[in-house]
């Protein structure tokens, strides 16, 4: 048992005689409480909550899915009410997925996403302790700023839709229930929740309609049902496939897939795949990259081939032709703006689609991606299309960071910071420079103010590749993807007339061949980089940074855009550092961790020769203290020789916490011995009446791969201490 303030957690084998001796007083007196079913054999789990524990699980012990599952855990605090095990239940269901080490059984309706009193302030920490408690048993593993940052989740079908999203849903089971509708087609532009919304849909036809809820679908809920219970009789074993024309979103997807109950990699498909069979239902996502016969480079043979097969004619048939041809139903996610060469099915082809009397169209308006919201998207679209007033104030967004960079050196170490506090923060260039490090990896390939740069090392899935924040990631290793910062780079084939107010384009800079091979009028090709840099500027969650090459642009954009020099100067953004011997208001000790070796635990007692000054923006506390972290263990999240505010260990949950730790035990090159800076986890054993540490485990949070964990035994923590937790990088 795992205890703490706020909630408990028991662990329980799931059979009769354990469901009827529960001794826990919320679950025997109908209180709010969050269960979890599982079993470490087979890796899948339930999540659930309930006001009536024991019927609610005896119910699951009759279900020829759960009853497999041999543990039952109970999670309960006093501080339950229902709206709160709600949001926990909704909470556990989609980090778990994410997390990717069970597969659930929860079907993908019903995950709540309300507010109520305190959500923030108390249940996000009661919940964050859970996920420590769940950690520490081994039933996940990953930290939830890991998760928040993985393609598990950020494309998982476990997500509350918003009301656009479910209207698109509504419209499409409606379609599928309809005989004469043959095609949907769900508009909406980059970061609208497109992809997430045709993986929902997939789980939603793929799932038993007993593991759904409907709660959170209001007054349509009982209809929902209704719709779902006859689309089930209509397609009981449906024939999918999602289909995903860009190569690299295509694999990440069959990973996603993989870790989803009921779903299989194989369902998820290239457009020529489709070919091979007749299909129930196709969902196409990104359709606006399905192609045409025009610059296909070595796929014109394959694609000749299978025009042939379909009785086409290969200079009209294209892939949308084929979809529709191969399938019983066809779903279509589609943005017309994010078409960005050539070999892409052309508008007129999709506007045939959509005036016909079979088709149905749903449109998606809202931002789901960027905090800017539909503001910055406006914004961007009327900042390339050049439709902004010279008097119109910069962009401001409190939640959204948009600067323009005016030296590359200060650009790009500014992404890695970001990389280093998030995680995903990559650099995105347009196709402005040769690729020649794909023939010889000793060549780089782009030079910007005596700064050299690589293209991405690899096409397939390069966003979460372990070398892609020291390279350059282009349109089609970046689109359909999300990244907390984007780092944009506008190269020499974009530029700016001050007296014709417009965007202009010079060819000879523009290396993608199949990009620009075969057009003819200039104002194509000046449409497809646009699109190009509309979407890779939508790619940014918190925010997205600029810089231009061409000095017309810079001169633009820098009209249009916050310097960040000029706001880093004038919101004072790195503190001065002052450091003296004596104490002074608002300083905090100072410490020189190898100086100190032997009585640092104590900190009363050490002597500080120095006092540091706070920053205004924190709050005053007696337990902060400073000192400098040495070495490149920590270099994800602390970079080397980072003067860091920690905070002293008076109890608590550290597990997933970066610590000060104590011990004989401890021989950190970095520190020496006796000390270490790492991330905490331990493992327990658990007697009935208390727990005690089994092993605790150090880990390194480092780029650098050779470094390894610092593991604990049993007889090794005896002078283990926490010294203190890390808050900050101060400096």
């Amino acid at each position: 048992m795992i205890d703490n303030l706020a909630f408990k957690i028991e662990r329980h084998n799931f059979d009769i005689n354990n469901i009827e001796s529960i001794e826990n007083h919320y679950a025997n007196n109908f209180w709010p409480i969050v269960y979890l079913l599982s079993d470490d054999n087979i890796k899948e789990a339930y999540i659930g909550e309930t006001t009536d524990t024991a019927k609610r699980l005896k119910t699951h012990l009759k279900n020829n899915k759960k009853n497999k599952l041999s543990t039952f855990r109970l999670i309960s605090s006093q501080r339950f009410n229902k709206s709160a095990t709600l949001d926990i239940e909704s909470l556990l269901i989609k980090y778990i997925s994410g997390d990717g080490q069970y597969r659930l059984l929860n079907g993908n309706l019903g995950i709540a996403n309300h507010n109520y009193y305190q959500k923030k302030d108390v249940y996000w920490d009661v919940f964050k302790n859970i996920w420590d408690g769940l950690r520490s048993e081994g039933l996940v593993k990953h930290s939830l700023q890991h998760i928040d940052n993985s393609d598990l989740f950020k494309f998982s079908p476990y997500k509350s839709l918003t009301q656009e999203q479910k209207n698109g849903l509504y419209l499409i089971i409606r379609n599928l229930l309809d005989d004469s509708v043959y095609n949907t087609i769900i508009e909406g532009g980059a970061g609208t929740g497109k992809t997430i919304l045709a993986i929902f849909l997939f789980k939603l036809l793929n799932s038993d309609n007993s593991d759904f809820n409907f709660r959170d679908f209001g007054d349509d809920e009982m209809e929902l049902k209704f719709e779902l219970d006859k689309l089930k009789l209509k397609f009981s074993e449906p024939k999918m496939a999602l289909v995903v024309p860009m190569s690299s979103l295509r694999n990440t997807l069959k990973k996603v897939f993989k870790n989803i109950k009921g779903l299989k990699a194989s369902m998820v498909i290239g457009p020529a795949e489709v070919a091979k069979s007749n299909y129930d239902i196709i969902i196409v996502d990104e359709s606006h990259r399905l192609r045409r016969r025009v610059n296909l480079g070595a796929y014109f043979g394959a694609f000749d081939k299978i025009n042939t097969k379909l009785q086409l004619d290969k200079f009209e048939g294209n892939e949308l032709a084929w979809m529709t041809m191969q399938s019983s139903k066809c779903i279509f996610f589609y943005d017309e703006n994010q078409s960005i060469k050539p070999s892409d099915v052309l508008k007129a082809d999709f506007d045939i689609l959509k005036s016909n009397s079979d088709t149905k169209i749903e449109y998606l308006q809202s931002q789901f991606r960027v905090k800017g919201g539909n503001s910055y998207v406006k914004y961007i679209d009327d900042l390339l299309n050049c439709k902004l007033d010279d008097t119109q104030d910069l962009y401001k967004n409190k939640s959204y960071d948009f600067y323009l960079f005016e030296n590359i050196e200060s650009f790009i170490s500014e992404i890695k910071l970001r990389n280093t506090e998030v995680g995903l923060s990559r650099l995105i260039a347009g196709y402005s420079w040769k690729w020649i490090s794909n023939k010889d990896d000793s060549l780089l390939d782009i030079e910007i103010e005596n700064t050299k740069l690589r293209w991405n090392s690899t096409n397939i899935d390069w966003v979460n590749s372990a070398s892609a924040i020291d390279e350059v990631g282009y349109i089609h290793t970046t689109q359909g993807y999300d990244l907390n910062y984007a780092g944009i780079i506008f190269g020499n084939e974009i530029s700016y007339s001050k007296e014709r107010n417009e965007i202009i384009i010079n060819k000879d800079n523009y290396y993608d061949i199949n990009g620009k091979q075969s057009i003819k009028n200039p104002n194509d090709l000046k449409d497809f980089i646009i699109n190009i840099y509309k979407t890779i500027m939508l790619r940014g969650i918190k925010g997205t940074y600029i810089y231009a090459c061409d000095n017309d642009l810079r001169v633009y954009l820098k009209s249009h855009i916050k310097s960040f020099q000029d706001e880093a100067i004038k919101e004072t953004k790195a503190p001065t550092l002052k450091i003296e011997n004596n104490q002074f208001i608002n300083s905090i000790p100072f410490y020189d961790l190898e100086a100190a070796a032997g009585e640092f635990s104590d900190l009363q007692s050490v002597e500080s020769n120095k006092w540091i000054e706070l920053p205004e923006y924190l709050k005053y506390s007696e337990d902060y203290f400073a000192f400098k972290v040495v070495g490149e263990s920590m270099n994800k999240i602390i970079p080397n020789g980072s003067i860091c505010l920690f905070k002293k260990y008076r109890g608590g949950s550290r597990n997933g916490k970066i610590v000060l730790a104590q011990s004989t035990e401890i021989h950190d090159n970095d520190f020496g011995s006796g000390y270490t800076v790492k991330e905490y986890s331990s493992t327990k054993s658990y007697g009935k009446e208390s727990w005690s540490h089994q092993s605790i485990i150090l880990n390194p949070q480092s780029f650098d791969s050779s470094f390894d964990s610092i593991v604990l035994s049993e007889e090794g923590i005896e002078d283990f201490k926490v010294v203190g937790t890390f808050e900050m990088v101060l400096f």
